[in-house]
């Protein structure tokens, strides 16, 4: 039983001790210093209980003095124990349990729900609600999963992990995905902020609407030069990732500019033989862009590591009350959008909406900005991958400096300097010059679901869990980690065969007037 206490005292002192490095800047010298020689004082602490005892049962009534001496030897080596409001006050810069739900729900909830009434449709729409379950279920089950992983290492960030689980080609795996998801993520807010403004200017311009096309160009254009790429050159990225709560209203607004359209009977859209279908068979890219929109891996050990009492227990109650909630909101947008469009949904559901809606229009505008505010800290994640690579292969420094307190994911503010910057302008350019070949959502959030999102959320640490956990493979404790995996790799096998040979050729079109908006409008349209 002591050799259990010891354990569980040793994570907790490893736990609080990396919580305190990475807040160091709000920690005395002295309270580091305390927690971080936890492991010590406990140690010390069970054997002055055992000296107490045995003394006692020698001399009893001196018993009271030895305790006094010792409390004085206690005061003087730790002189943080006489400031509990010191140590109170620690508590003051972590988040309570509904703080930290609320930061979870924040960084799950984007621009993935905007895709959920097309999933709805590629996978029919009761198959497909039931499929939307069962990804929420998964992926509550693999965050849980994830910090078990750095519970057991004692190291708590997801390089730190993978490092810990699987050495140099696990830190290199997981750097070539976790660039690979941010870098589909850029290029997926191209096509939207093309798709997006595009109609917001046609509505003003309505001359425009013939030339699509060249507006949507020029569009993604002048956002990357005049927008994107000083936003990424900002020296303190960590105050854009402060705004991040912008987007998560934004999304709640358009939510309910969609349920509004529903409701208000605006759109009226013919029934077809595919409408309402309860089963489709391409389970596989509807799964990828759910997977994408619970996408949260790599805010994982952030959150957790900001939590007040952090507990494997409160961060169950954490991870349940967020996926919950997000789950909410994707079904919402996903049952909405698709009884408004029914098979005509698209892969930006802001596509189905009539270019002279002016609700949908602002709508459009707000969903723009949640993208531009969030693109910025997708470009730094991808930026600090390729650095860490950099100083790993040319500088030969050691993986250790990038696994252990500099997470890529995490580390924001870091000052940019002229190599920072060349990295910069080459991954802002590579994503512009892809963005125009493609105008399907679609297409780019099944890809980045499929070959990113699944490795990071499902694979990886199903993987680290089955390495680090010491109980046999097909044990009670591992099998739900097989399962995990087994699911992952299928899915992500299966989607890359079904997916990559018809990617560039999609039949969707930013430049087409869907056929229920008003005949006035289009008319406007080819007229002028």
């Amino acid at each position: 039983q002591d050799a259990k206490m010891n354990d569980s005292r040793r994570n907790t002192a490893t736990e609080f001790s990396y919580i305190l490095q990475r807040q160091g800047s709000d920690v005395s010298v002295a309270e580091a210093y305390a927690f971080d020689d936890f492991n010590n004082l406990m140690k010390n602490n069970h054997q002055t209980h055992q000296q107490q005892g045995q003394q006692q049962q020698q001399h009893p009534s001196q018993q009271p003095q030895q305790q006094q001496q010792q409390q004085q030897q206690q005061h003087h080596h730790h002189p943080s124990q006489q400031q509990p409001q010191q140590d109170a006050g620690l508590g003051d810069t972590l988040s309570s349990l509904p703080q930290a739900s609320f930061n979870y729900i924040n960084s799950i909830v984007g621009s993935g729900v905007i895709g959920i009434p097309y999933a709805l449709h590629r996978a029919g729409f009761g198959l497909g609600l039931a499929l939307l379950i069962l990804v929420a279920y998964i992926t509550d089950y693999s965050l849980i999963l994830m910090v078990r992983c750095g519970h057991i290492c004692g190291r708590f960030s997801y390089p730190g992990i993978m490092e810990a689980a699987y050495g140099k080609y696990g830190y290199y795996l997981l750097s070539l995905l976790q660039f690979m998801y941010p870098f589909l993520a850029m290029i997926s807010y191209n096509v939207v902020v093309g798709d997006t403004l595009s109609k917001v200017l046609v509505r003003f311009f309505p001359s425009w609407g013939g030339s699509m096309g060249a507006v949507r160009l020029g569009v993604v254009f002048f956002v990357n030069v005049g927008v994107v790429m000083p936003l990424c050159l900002y020296k303190n990225v960590s105050r854009l990732a402060r705004a991040s709560f912008v987007s998560l209203a934004c999304v709640v607004f358009i939510l309910f500019a969609v349920i509004i359209k529903l409701m208000s009977g605006d759109y009226k859209v013919t029934d077809t033989a595919e409408s309402w279908r309860f089963a489709n068979s391409d389970l596989i890219p509807a799964t990828g862009i759910m997977v994408f929109a619970f996408m949260c891996h790599h805010n994982t050990f952030l959150v957790y590591q900001s939590m007040r009492e952090a507990t494997m227990e409160r961060w169950e109650k954490v991870t349940h009350i967020s996926i919950g909630f997000a789950w909410t909101v994707a079904a919402l947008f996903g049952i909405a959008g698709y009884s408004t469009f029914r098979a005509l949904s698209q892969g930006d559901l802001l596509e189905n909406y009539c270019w002279d809606d002016d609700l949908m229009n602002f709508s459009r505008v707000l969903f723009s900005v949640s993208i531009l505010l969030t693109f910025p800290i997708e470009c730094f994640v991808s930026r600090e991958i390729v650095r860490a690579l950099v100083h790993r292969f040319v500088l030969k420094e050691p993986i250790s400096e990038f696994t252990q307190d500099k997470d890529p994911s995490l580390e924001k503010g870091a000052e940019i300097d002229e190599y920072s910057k060349a990295i910069t302008m080459a991954i802002v350019f590579s994503a512009f010059v892809i963005s125009p070949m493609t105008d399907c959502l679609g297409s780019v959030l099944e890809l980045n679901g499929l070959l990113a999102a699944i490795p990071l959320a499902y694979i990886l640490p199903g993987l680290a869990y089955i390495q680090m956990e010491p109980h046999a493979l097909l044990s009670r404790e591992k099998l739900p980690a097989l399962g995990l995996v087994v699911f992952g790799a299928l899915v992500t096998i299966l989607g890359a065969a079904v997916l990559l040979p018809g990617l560039m050729g999609g039949d969707c079109r930013a430049d087409i007037v869907m056929g229920y908006c008003r005949q006035e409008f289009q008319n406007a349209t080819a007229t002028a």
